[in-house]
């Protein structure tokens, strides 16, 4: 692949006869996201008018023109028509080239006509969504636009992906995702040169594909007792009597509705049918999958660990999973079908006869043994159907045949061993491709999976890595995954999937030369302008300003630093009331503060504020820098930045791991602030965070007491919480008021909740004891 070259020519302002100006195009006007790997930028442009003929031969290319064509229709006013033969000018051609690349495509540009030259289909789709990229912004618009000029810059680009598999999880099982969606996400996908959308429709807590020879799998799999009102780890264990309500799945007719859209789009839908955990929703349909024939429920949420499997000793399982698999196979005529094969824990096969039995019968060693003979027994059926198995990377456990596909989820050491074994290899490590999680700071983001994958981060995948170059070889491409314990609809999917979805399609398709972060995020820019003609809700978290406070006890100052996470970002902020505005102080170093102080800050581009207003107040009270005795010790997973971290002044965020919370496991929280000397308060506040889902909850009661010797106290006051389901995380200030008293010693007191209804050990979070 060569590295990205571009040309620009010379060229002049000259004026066309319809009476506007020509724009002279340079190398910054081609905003294609991913980045093509050559462009010769020429002189002139080519504009598209209501008498622009599109060239096509056949039903796929008529189809392909009409996509385009419909938004000239929408965005323009006026449809240009499609024609068997090319016109003098003004017209769009394709053409054959039996010598390209599969998916390459060669766009060439002048001001009579364009023609995408390709070996077929795919590079004419991409070649396609190149023309709308370089089209104005307005093309995606729903409305007519009258002053957009339809032009393009005349152009050659010579373009092909670096992997060829270039991929998307969605998972429909944690919440359920209808038809309508995934259409939407497939021309989406297709709009970033993506071609391969992995559907995880098999899981604990939701059964998504019907299956006619197994009624009960959407009778009873596809729906599970609501309880969207809790935290997804805190939901209770759902009684195999109570009826499930909330939940769906998609009909065979519908999914084959799908593979036919996503096919005239380039892309290869995958189904995963996972085996053999992650199968609650079946052992619920049909117990006696399971070892012991149980009864359970579909879980409404969170399930750790997963012991109700498939029984791995039963000849009935293989004959249900058979039966599955031909179902599936006649819906999907992809390459591959995912089998899952992850996170397994198989204490129930150690005891089951069944599975016994099977470990002698078939000489195995141990359960670990006996999961890679499920494996291998169900690839080889796989396979006498002319098709390939893929899975998580746990099915290397106890070993498989090297012509099973390896995901690779838990980092690039797997996938390298995987490759040594001879596997082809799909790189997706949680880190970064894991879209579920946080992209931005946790105070400001809707509820994520308790990790951090931000824009940035995500942009720097390199499927390959380090690895040798044979081990490269094996890599067919990468994979970003949105798991959606917490993503209950199309919006929230949107939020976490855009923009990162594009910095993960420049890593799968750009050459790892032409790529650089500080010229994707000056593309970036265009890119969220088609977004908001095209209604994605996506996040702009990218823009977000992060402070990063340390405290200099000596001095009670603190020190705040200002981060973003483009390129030489313009941070200004404001002190006080202020307006944040063009008046703002540019920041170029640490912030200075020694007294109680409300501050405001915000990303400038074009010397306008831009993103969301980073808003924080730095509190000075009267315990700041003083001795905190602890009565009960803080756990030493939870130690925030030392024996002052009560009182620091820094508070903490909603991300727990962050450096300033100490926590109590079970016990409750009970410390003495000294202030120094005897002094007049009348308020104390105590700063808890709950996040029921990781077990924190916030005390159900907060005492205090104070005293002049240290020795006889005295309550003056109290704040009474019982327990609430609560399900997001939530920081939360208690402030217990009083008359005001003469005291040196405060003792604070906080009630641990214990045990949670789920029967888990209660955690208590503090960040900071304030006394006034």
């Amino acid at each position: 692949m060569q590295v990205l070259k571009t040309f620009c020519v010379i060229i002049f302002l000259t004026a066309f006869s319809s009476g506007y100006s020509q724009k002279i195009y340079t190398e910054k006007d081609i905003q294609i996201v991913p980045k093509p790997a050559q462009v010769l930028i020429k002189t002139g442009v080519f504009q598209f008018s209501k008498d622009t003929k599109f060239v096509a031969n056949g039903d796929f290319q008529k189809d392909a023109a009409t996509a385009l064509i419909s938004k000239f229709e929408t965005a323009a006013g006026w449809r240009p028509q499609i024609t068997a033969s090319a016109p003098v000018a003004n017209f769009i051609q394709f053409k054959l080239d039996q010598n390209l690349k599969n998916e390459a495509y060669i766009l060439d540009v002048n001001q009579k006509s364009i023609t995408i030259t390709a070996k077929g289909n795919a590079g004419f789709i991409y070649g396609l969504e190149s023309i709308r990229q370089l089209l104005p912004e307005a093309i995606e618009s729903k409305y007519v636009v009258s002053s957009a000029k339809w032009e393009i810059p005349n152009v050659t680009i010579t373009d092909e992906p670096r992997f060829k598999w270039r991929g998307f999880m969605m998972d429909l099982s944690r919440h359920f995702f209808d038809k309508n969606y995934i259409i939407a996400t497939i021309d989406r996908l297709a709009m970033h040169k993506m071609n391969v959308l992995h559907l995880h429709l098999v899981d604990d807590q939701g059964w998504r594909i019907e299956i006619k020879r197994y009624p009960k799998l959407t009778e009873v799999g596809a729906w599970r007792v609501d309880q969207e009102n809790t935290s997804w780890n805190a939901r209770l264990t759902t009684n195999p009597d109570e009826k499930g309500t909330y939940g769906g799945f998609l009909t065979q007719e519908e999914l084959k509705e799908i593979v036919k859209y996503a096919a005239a789009k380039n892309i290869e839908v995958i189904p995963e049918i996972e085996m053999p955990a992650h199968v609650s929703s079946a052992i619920a349909s049909y117990p006696e999958l399971a070892c012991f024939d149980q009864r359970i429920g579909v879980p409404s949420g969170g399930l750790w660990p997963i012991t109700d499997i498939y029984c791995a000793g039963k000849e009935t399982t293989f004959e249900f999973l058979q039966n599955v698999l031909d179902e599936v196979m006649t819906i999907f005529p992809s390459k591959y079908i995912h089998i899952g094969g992850d996170e397994a824990t198989k204490t129930n096969w150690a005891k089951c006869p069944h599975c016994q039995k099977r470990i002698k019968d078939e000489h195995l060693k141990d359960v670990g043994e006996l999961q890679s003979y499920f494996v291998k027994r169900i690839e080889k059926y796989v396979n006498s159907k002319g098709k390939k198995i893929i899975g998580w990377d746990e099915i290397l456990e106890g070993g498989v045949n090297p012509s099973a596909t390896i995901m690779s989820w838990r980092g690039e050491k797997i996938g390298a061993e995987a490759a040594d074994k001879g596997h082809d290899v799909i790189m997706t490590p949680e880190s970064p491709c894991y879209l579920n999680f946080y992209q931005g700071p946790q105070n400001e983001e809707p509820l994520a999976f308790d990790a951090y994958n931000p824009l940035n981060k995500v942009y720097e995948f390199d499927p390959v890595g380090a690895m040798t170059p044979a081990q490269a070889s094996h890599v067919l491409g990468g994979q970003g995954n949105l798991w959606a314990e917490h993503i209950a609809g199309p919006k929230d999917s949107e939020y976490m999937l855009f923009p990162r979805l594009a910095a993960l399609s420049e890593t799968l398709w750009s050459t790892k030369e032409s790529r650089n972060w500080n010229d994707f995020t000056t593309r970036l820019t265009s890119l969220l302008k088609r977004y908001d003609y095209l209604g994605i809700n996506y996040a702009k978290s990218a823009y977000l300003v992060t402070a990063v406070s340390n405290a200099d006890l000596a001095k009670k100052q603190i020190n705040v630093t200002l981060k973003n996470e483009f390129p030489n970002p313009d941070i200004r902020y404001v002190i006080g009331d202020k307006t944040i505005d063009h008046h703002a102080i540019k920041y170029v170093s640490p912030i200075e503060f020694k007294e109680t102080t409300v501050f405001k800050a915000s990303l400038f581009q074009n010397d306008k504020p831009v993103g969301k207003t980073f808003t924080d107040t730095i509190i000075f009270h009267k315990a700041v820098a003083q001795k905190v005795s602890y009565l009960t010790p803080y756990n030493q997973s939870y130690k925030g930045d030392g024996p002052f971290c009560m009182v620091n002044t820094i508070r903490g965020s909603k991300n727990f791991h962050d450096g300033q919370w100490q926590a109590w496991l079970v016990n409750d929280m009970e410390l003495v602030v000294d202030l120094g000397k005897v002094d007049s308060i009348e308020q104390v506040i105590l700063g808890t965070l709950e996040s029921q889902g990781a077990g924190v909850n916030f005390p159900t009661e907060v005492r205090v007491f104070i005293s002049n010797d240290g020795y006889k106290y005295l309550q003056v006051g109290k704040i009474v919480r019982p327990y609430a389901v609560n399900p997001i995380p939530e920081l939360k200030d208690f402030k217990i008021n009083f008359q005001k008293q003469n005291a040196r010693f405060v003792k604070v007191i906080a009630t641990n909740l214990k045990k949670s209804p789920k029967g888990e050990s209660s955690w208590i979070f503090v960040d900071e004891v304030l006394v006034n």
